[in-house]
């Protein structure tokens, strides 16, 4: 068996997706780039710690958790987020956006100013629009009423944007419609903080950045890495968290979340391994027995 190595997650760069490795090493990512990986035989997934300190009990997590923390760490991490509403005396600028996912699925958000648009590439917005700007209770505040006033959440699960993802409207002004509504009703509403100044409306489309455009329909997604198992597919498109590869047993695409990938021990794959649990989108004629 090779160096096995554990993966950081996957970071949007000025010029595409990259692996993040622990350590800081980094493995760019293009279309058509083979990805091949398997997990350490008999290995177990641990939790990867919070807010760069390490587990201190190296907790085991489940295969299907895409935080790969334990409890414990987990209310650590979260308690020293912007978006768990516990920073009240951050300096910095904010920007409140709406970012569309595919039909019916639009979010509002905030952001901070210098992270620029990172945040919408990480959650897979496939077209987003700023709204405002200013300090981070006025941003705090007007996402509030916009959730209120507009009925739109501050959340989408990821296994609904990708399940969708594949089938979206053909033209930027088709998926830019939804929230060309929302923004129109946004300013339109009175209880903005005088604080934030609002931006008009400019859509910023992601198809192309995500490699999107072309990608077949995905069959079905990884449902969890397994002791053992392995993911062999050339990189078609990516968008937020996820790889879409065509798989080379010819299934089909298949959608790999790099959240699952955290916390395992990985090694190049060896031909032969077998594939990891699948969950098919739809269409069960495509692979069998939910593996690739």
């Amino acid at each position: 068996m090779g160096q096995a190595w554990k993966c950081a997650g996957l970071r949007w760069a000025s010029d595409g997706p990259v692996l993040v490795w622990d350590g800081g090493q980094v493995s760019p990512l293009s279309w058509g780039k083979r990805v091949a990986f398997g997990v350490v035989e008999g290995g177990v997934r641990t939790c990867v710690g919070a807010r760069g300190h390490p587990c201190p009990v190296r907790a085991g997590v489940p295969g299907r958790s895409a935080g790969a923390r334990c409890e414990d760490c987990a209310r650590l991490d979260r308690a020293h987020s912007v978006a768990a509403d516990t920073i009240a005396d951050d300096p910095r600028t904010y920007r409140v956006y709406l970012a569309w996912f595919g039909p019916g699925m639009a979010k509002v958000g905030i952001t901070a100013q210098e992270r620029g648009s990172a945040r919408l590439l990480e959650q897979g917005a496939v077209c987003f629009t700023w709204l405002g700007t200013g300090p981070l209770m006025a941003a705090r505040r007007t996402e509030e009423l916009l959730r209120a006033a507009l009925r739109v959440p501050d959340r989408i699960p990821y296994a609904e944007k990708r399940a969708v993802r594949s089938a979206l409207p053909p033209t930027e002004g088709e998926r830019a419609a939804e929230i060309a509504e929302l923004h129109a009703g946004a300013v339109a509403l009175d209880g903005w903080p005088e604080s934030l100044v609002r931006e008009p409306f400019r859509a910023v489309d992601h198809v192309s950045v995500f490699g999107l455009g072309e990608v077949p329909r995905a069959v079905g997604e990884v449902r969890e890495l397994v002791a053992g198992g392995a993911v062999r597919g050339e990189l078609v498109a990516a968008a937020g968290p996820d790889l879409h590869l065509a798989t080379e047993s010819g299934g089909g695409v298949v959608v790999l979340d790099t959240r699952l990938m955290r916390g395992w021990e990985l090694v190049p794959a060896a031909e032969g391994r077998i594939g990891v649990p699948l969950r098919e989108f739809k269409d069960p004629g495509h692979l069998q027995d939910g593996l690739f």
